[in-house]
């Protein structure tokens, strides 16, 4: 094989290696101007169908939803308001979406993931701590407060707390429709059909009856 050919087959290798890296990094570029969500269609995609261009109004582009507080009386006295392609059915094919979270005093956005996007999160008001963990198992973490930001990596286990004596709130920005969120308690401990007792006891350290205490309060209410 000659050089020439040798170093065409690696331009075309690095080539695909970064398409991939770009798919893999967020949801694919859009193909037109414009997809609005059909949200009532049964056809099922890797997103969306799109409605008739016809049909496609300013609304679909409109959401007044982050503009008050959550209440925050929960179990875990924060609140999480999203904006993403089911609430905007414009969204779809763009790649972005946002959440606004509300803070009680102490209130606590618990452990969770979210498998399709990273996120970016700007404080309005308060002074929350933010923290991840890496696959290496190191928590990075601080405290941030009005006007600040932080970044949580795709799919890392992160959460939020209100370290402050007054309500806080946050909006945090995706680069996804629609992210996702699992959250880590819930889904080991509240999940249907239910994780096996003898995995999370031996994964947790932890006895059947502590098992059951943390079911009993995890479940919906």
């Amino acid at each position: 094989m000659s050089s020439i050919t040798s170093s065409l087959l690696l331009l075309l290798l690095l080539l695909a290696a970064a398409s991939l890296t770009h798919v893999i990094a967020a949801d694919p570029d859009m193909l037109q101007d414009l997809c609005v969500a059909d949200l009532n269609s049964a056809v099922r995609v890797n997103g969306f169908p799109c409605k008739p261009a016809t049909n496609v109004s300013a609304s679909d582009f409109f959401f007044s939803g982050l503009a008050r507080p959550g209440a925050t009386n929960t179990t875990m006295g924060s609140v999480v308001t999203r904006a993403n392609v089911e609430q905007i059915p414009g969204l779809n094919t763009l790649g972005i979406s946002m959440t606004r979270v509300d803070y009680a005093p102490g209130g606590l956005n618990p452990p969770h993931v979210h498998p399709r996007a990273s996120e970016i999160v700007f404080v309005l008001a308060g002074e929350i701590e933010v923290g991840f963990v890496t696959t290496a198992n190191r928590l990075v973490g601080r405290t941030i407060g009005a006007g600040e930001v932080f970044v949580f990596p795709r799919g890392l286990v992160h959460w939020q707390r209100n370290v402050g004596s007054t309500p806080a709130a946050a909006v945090a920005a995706f680069n996804s429709q629609l992210p996702g969120s699992l959250g880590v308690a819930a889904a080991l401990f509240a999940s249907e059909p239910a994780v096996a007792d003898e995995v999370l006891e031996r994964a947790f350290q932890i006895g059947a009856r502590e098992v059951r205490r943390i079911r009993r309060r995890l479940a919906p209410h």
